[in-house]
């Protein structure tokens, strides 16, 4: 397995992605009408952010990306401090369970030490807490969902 920066010509397989992904779970479809944009990745976000994919027999299967808030924000009402945040970690179904997202995630300890980043914050789907501890992220609280009567773990991970 190779990581990799990603391409930015590689956003609609990212995309792609994202939504297999998430629907490994069986979320309701309703629920990826509110996440259209979030799970949606475009050639700007890759050439402004630290993009990465896993890459297998020169096929993507998974990528996760960094962003750094220089300040705090509001998104949907959510209010989400500065920092460094694990914004997206995604893998294709068929590889879930196969170590590649450990290895994204000693990838990413590798980009963070790389960059002088001292802690990573992720607001994980509820489904993917328990990997994210077994990843030596700490349960901080659970955050306001961008859907409604749902809520999200806030894990951080010091570098």
């Amino acid at each position: 397995m190779l990581i990799r920066k990603a391409k930015y010509t590689e956003h609609q397989k990212l995309t792609e992605i994202s939504f297999e992904s998430k629907g490994y779970w069986d979320y309701p479809d309703e629920y990826f009408d509110i996440w259209r944009n979030e799970l949606t990745i475009t050639a700007e976000y890759i050439n402004i952010h630290r993009v990465y994919v896993a890459e297998i027999q020169e096929s993507v299967v998974g990528y996760y990306s960094i962003v750094n808030l220089p300040q705090d924000i509001e998104v949907s009402g959510i209010f989400i401090n500065k920092g460094f945040w694990l914004e997206h970690m995604f893998i294709l179904p068929s590889f879930i369970g196969k170590r590649i997202g450990t290895n994204m995630v000693s990838h990413l300890i590798k980009v963070c030490n790389d960059n002088n980043i001292k802690q990573i914050s992720v607001l994980a789907d509820p489904n993917s807490k328990t990997f994210y501890e077994k990843m030596g992220f700490q349960y901080e609280k659970e955050y306001p969902s961008t859907i409604n009567g749902r809520s999200t773990p806030l894990l951080k991970k010091k570098i």
